[in-house]
């Protein structure tokens, strides 16, 4: 029984080899995820895109916004994770 125990063991510390701590960045001594400021920059985004679309008209353009406004925001924050933080 000892060595189904150590086998168990042996191929769980094998499979968790590949494990890292997650991505971050110190700010003023405090660690912040990375996803934390790519989420920041589609919102940003989406606020500068909602400020060129000043018109009524043009806001048409993106129909329904309680589906597309949170859809552009993860668009955004997702081109920015490829675009700044390459792995």
């Amino acid at each position: 029984m000892p060595d189904k125990k150590l086998l168990i063991s042996c191929l769980t510390a094998l499979l968790l080899t590949g494990c890292s701590p997650a991505p971050s960045i110190v700010v003023f001594g405090a660690s912040f995820p990375d996803w934390l400021f790519c989420l920041c920059g589609g919102v940003a985004g989406m606020v500068a895109i909602h400020l060129l679309l000043r018109t009524p008209e043009k806001r048409a353009w993106l129909a329904p916004q309680l589906l597309t406004y949170p859809a552009l925001t993860a668009l955004i924050a997702m081109l920015i994770w490829l675009l700044v933080f390459p792995h």
